[in-house]
């Protein structure tokens, strides 16, 4: 019996790491693509160890939802020139698979598709259709619009120093959401249009001086973009997808150099998969300082003590580790507006502990502990606890207050003066007696 239920054990421990070390995610490749030409991508994440099941956009199985319930943990739409789905892909049903933390990655086109009208719904704007990304510099005998784009260091989901990047596609306008996170912008000389030769050169020029709406150039322009739900799914949308192939992954720079695409794709991946900058909150706990267990309620004026515990995701091991990196997180005490906001910096020597101390607001009502930290490409924190803060008991105020002394010493200097007044008059002699009146007859 007692091997029985240790094979039993074993079993189940195995399973469960079977369920947590593997992630699946389902690859809709259009049929002109060969998947082939993306063996470095999609070998890349099987060496990570997600399972990759392919199927072509208007293929029916496998679904991508069962019953509303998602079969996979990410799904990669890689067919950016396709103009009709199976049933179970429609923006809205991509839009619902982010609620139910799934993580889309999806590659557009300059062509006009449904995915056009689904970057729409986060804040992507795109040019008009037939409308690539197009750039003269630097010279390179590739078409202007194969372009080698400089990768920013600035951005935090991207390894530092990852050198140029081919790309080929349309770009998009970000829209002023935050939810929005810059991944890959546009060089500064490049501009989206609908022909390759320079005919057109005056009008973007006129435009340039003027600013108006019709100006597609720039830095401004979006080439790989995220975006962060409230409940920390996350889709990247990606102007092209060329840049995922082979071809762009070994294609040799104008300069000489080894392109930054394997790299660049790589880590795009790892965080769009919840790989990287994955955060959460452990346990929240609050106490008087002094004690160890939270009380049913506050004093006003008590001194609190509020500590949260914060992990992040280790990839490498499949681990959730104590991650101290918060230098900017803070504490919010309300009660409708907040009372009380302070910063709430990490313990040293505890790795993923947050404390401060802080004292009751001198207001008794229902207040709320509110940790409510977004920052851009990081897993948002939010924590909320309900406290009632409730003012002295009649035997918790103190007998004597120290600003009264001089009302005290009136009122005692009073009734002293008031009892040697009366014993004095008691306790007085009378001098001399009356005198007694004669009586006439």
């Amino acid at each position: 019996m007692r091997l029985l239920s240790s094979a039993l054990v074993t079993l189940l421990t195995l399973t469960t790491f079977s369920f947590a070390s593997s992630s699946s995610v389902l690859v809709v490749l259009d049929p002109s693509l060969d998947r082939e030409n993306y063996s470095i991508f999609f070998g890349g994440l099987e060496k990570r160890g997600y399972n990759l099941t392919f199927r072509a956009p208007k293929d029916t199985s496998p679904a991508i939802t069962d019953y509303d319930v998602p079969n996979y943990d990410h799904v990669i739409l890689f067919a950016p020139d396709t103009k009709s789905y199976a049933k179970d892909i429609t923006p809205q049903s991509l839009v619902g698979l982010l609620s139910e933390n799934t993580n889309l990655l999806i590659a557009l086109s300059p062509k006009q598709t449904p995915l056009t009208s689904l970057a729409a719904e986060f804040s992507l704007v795109l040019p008009p259709p037939e409308t690539p990304l197009i750039s003269h510099h630097p010279a390179r005998s590739e078409p202007q619009t194969t372009i080698p784009v400089t990768v920013s260091s600035s951005s935090p989901i991207l390894t530092p120093g990852i050198p140029p990047v081919w790309f080929t596609g349309a770009p998009h306008a970000l829209g002023s959401t935050p939810m929005l996170i810059p991944i890959l912008r546009a060089p500064a000389e490049s501009f989206a249009a609908d022909s390759t030769s320079d005919a057109d050169s005056d009008t973007l020029v006129s435009a340039s001086e003027k600013g108006g709406e019709g100006l597609w150039a720039g830095s401004q322009l979006g080439l790989v973009t995220g975006f962060q739900t409230n409940v920390n799914s996350r889709v990247v949308f990606a102007g092209g997808v060329k840049m995922f192939s082979d071809e762009y992954a070994t294609k040799e720079l104008p300069s000489g150099g080894s392109p930054g695409n394997a790299l660049f794709v790589t880590d795009v991946a790892a965080w769009v998969f919840q790989e990287k900058l994955k955060l959460r909150i452990d346990a929240v706990d609050h106490h008087r300082v002094g004690e160890s267990e939270a009380p049913k309620m506050y004093t006003t004026n008590d001194e609190i003590v509020y500590t949260a515990h914060i992990s992040a995701y280790d990839s490498e091991t499949s681990t959730w580790k104590p991650y101290s990196g918060i230098d900017d997180l803070q504490l919010e005490f309300t009660m409708l507006d907040p009372h009380i906001r302070t910063s709430l910096p990490p313990v040293p020597g505890s790795p993923g502990t947050y404390q401060v101390q802080f004292r009751a607001p001198d207001r008794h009502g229902v207040f709320k502990f509110v940790l409510n930290w977004k920052r851009k490409g990081y897993s948002y924190l939010e924590s909320s606890t309900t406290v009632p803060v409730v003012p002295p008991r009649h035997d918790q105020y103190p007998r004597f207050l120290s600003a009264a002394w001089p009302y005290y010493a009136g009122a005692i200097s009073t009734s002293a003066g008031f009892f040697l007044f009366a014993a004095l008059w008691l306790a007085g002699d009378v001098k001399g007696e009356r005198k007694k009146g004669s009586k006439v007859e």
